[in-house]
């Protein structure tokens, strides 16, 4: 997927600052740079990785963090998780986007940023979320709704790795819809 740092919505752009510490160890700013986002599902859906971990507790000294993102960003990025680590990602969903159920492996929080959006549940539960409000996603089956048919929408989720979910002797892995293959699986 190619890359931009303008989304194929109206909303700001966005930028990412990385602090870390100076010799001295006082705290100065290691990087400043635009969002980097890939449109996805026709122009409809746009991604922006703000950042991954590869373990947990994430590892900070010697810049490790910071070096193994970066590795990760240039070797295509991710899929959904990071397996054993962190992913933080914006996601901009287009006027009346088509929804696509999907699960991850994952403890995910979702915040509203701008607009308002549906969490859709595979029980058929549908949740309208407003500018501030958050979703934690437990392993679940759901899906995202931009409802509005002329206004972005835009969300934030930090997704962390968690043990396999297990429902009545089910184990339940990441699960993508047919029409998700723009994102890679995370081998979860």
């Amino acid at each position: 997927m190619a890359s931009s740092t303008e989304s194929p919505s109206n909303l700001p752009i966005v930028h990412r600052h990385i602090t870390t510490h100076d010799d001295a160890g006082k705290a100065i700013v290691y990087s400043s740079e635009a969002g980097q986002w890939q449109a996805m599902r026709n122009n409809t859906v746009a991604l922006d990785l703000v950042y991954t971990t590869s373990t947990f507790p994430a590892q900070l000294n010697g810049e490790a963090d910071i070096k193994a993102h970066e590795a990760r960003v240039e070797g295509g990025g991710t899929g959904l998780v990071v397996p054993g680590g962190s992913v933080c990602r914006l996601v901009d969903f287009g006027p009346d986007n088509n929804p696509m159920m999907h699960r991850t492996k994952s403890l995910d929080y979702g915040v509203v940023l701008e607009g308002e959006v549906e969490m859709i549940l595979d029980s058929g539960e549908v949740r309208k979320m407003k500018r501030g409000d958050i979703a934690i996603q437990r392993g679940t089956m759901h899906a995202w709704k931009n409802p509005s048919k002329t206004e972005w929408a835009r969300m934030m989720f930090v997704l962390l790795d968690c043990e396999p979910v297990q429902v009545g002797g089910a184990v339940f892995q990441e699960k993508l819809a047919a029409e998700q293959h723009e994102i890679p699986a995370s081998g979860k």
